[in-house]
């Protein structure tokens, strides 16, 4: 295929070799099973952090099906989030509906936002493709200070329901008030999202995605329509953020446009999928779990920096940019597949730069790929 390089093809062959396979699977499993057993020897609060982001990590993988596979870049993804939790919960405060019953509501919602963004958005390359979607949520948020009395205007929504009928299960309070089964219950959607999109991203609709981002006009030679494929990769997105949303502000979370449509929302995701792995899913999980507890844990932290005489929490956000600047910057593929290379060096094996699902270190391929179409917009050329 046009675009893809030798390196490529033997990245491919090396991932799908059996034991290099096995050495991804026994990472997930060890992750799998440190996170089972957290809340049973991790203090509350941490629990209920963690539990929280086992949500943010469910939204970072649903941006990377979009973005770290086709290639476009979504810089508003937090709509899906935003839009599933708010339409969940106008269901439930609004007309009396079961949080339960609320959340699938929430989750069509935001499949349909998807849809009526997608369709005409995902015909556009690039940069317009990215205004697009970087503009949606903001006019959400104007929208819904116009309307205070059905969407709390920025306070968000108060009063609402939980999901408290998960404690009919066994000895568990409402997650609004335990964190235990507010984690477990955190841990149940992130699996469900990472078994789907994985299911997704290694069938052929998988591999034809991977091609969109490497060469858009190929695909379309063999036959195929992109837009077919990226509209529903953008629809499985919007489904699975907008069912991620519903269940956060039903259970451990809150219903406002700081947490869920705010534009810092967008652009935490973009940053934690890269963190961890773009185009990879595992990455993705991965550094959305790691991006919000390390923001958190630096938020908290009270050590005093003796030249300013300041806790590290007072200007935590500053220091967390740094540290995340470094991460970008001597990992550009990503923890998750510099881990798994380097494991499987120890045991003797060669690679280049391996990452899952095609190509070398794709978030380099898709900025590439990006700045090139908005040189071409402007008339500029580096070659």
């Amino acid at each position: 295929m046009a675009g893809e390089t030798e390196s490529d093809t033997k990245t491919w062959e090396d991932l799908l070799n059996p034991r290099t396979m096995a050495t991804h699977h026994q990472f997930g499993l060890l992750g799998l099973a440190v996170l089972f057993v957290l809340p049973f020897v991790a203090p509350a609060i941490t629990t209920l952090q963690f539990a929280q982001a086992l949500f943010f990590a469910t939204f970072v993988m649903s941006w990377d099906l979009v973005s770290g596979y086709t290639g476009e870049i979504s810089f508003g993804h937090g709509l899906f989030f935003g839009v599933g939790g708010y339409a969940a919960g106008m269901a439930n405060l609004h007309l009396g509906i079961n949080p339960w019953l609320a959340v699938p509501i929430g989750a069509l919602a935001a499949a349909a936002a998807g849809l009526l963004i997608g369709f005409p958005s995902l015909r556009l390359k690039g940069p317009y493709f990215s205004l697009v979607t970087l503009v949606t949520p903001i006019i959400l948020i104007s929208v819904f200070k116009f309307y205070p009395d059905l969407t709390g205007g920025e306070l968000g929504l108060v009063s609402v329901g939980t999901v408290d009928n998960f404690g009919a299960i066994g000895p568990i309070a409402s997650p609004a008030y335990d964190p235990l089964s507010g984690f477990y219950l955190g841990l149940a959607v992130f699996l469900l999202a990472l078994v789907v999109f994985l299911a997704v991203t290694r069938s052929d609709a998988g591999t034809v995605f991977t091609a969109i981002r490497e060469d858009e006009i190929a695909v379309a030679a063999t036959g195929k329509n992109p837009a077919k494929f990226k509209l529903f990769a953008f629809l499985l997105s919007g489904l699975v953020g907008g069912f991620a949303g519903a269940m956060y502000g039903f259970s451990v979370g809150s219903f406002t446009t700081s947490e869920l449509l705010a534009l810092v929302v967008s652009i935490e995701v973009i940053v934690a999928a890269i963190l961890g792995g773009m185009g990879t899913i595992t990455g993705a999980a991965f550094g959305g779990l790691f991006f919000y507890m390390l923001r958190t844990w630096l938020r908290n932290l009270e050590i005093v920096v003796p030249i300013v005489n300041r806790s590290v929490g007072e200007f935590y956000f500053l220091v967390f940019l740094v540290v995340t600047l470094l991460f970008l910057f001597f990992l550009p593929e990503g923890i998750v597949p510099r881990v798994v290379r380097s494991a499987r060096s120890r045991v003797g094996r060669t690679a280049g730069d391996p990452v899952p699902d095609g190509g070398t270190a794709p978030v380099q391929r898709v900025l590439r790929k990006w700045v090139d179409e908005l040189q071409a917009i402007l008339g500029g050329d580096d070659r």
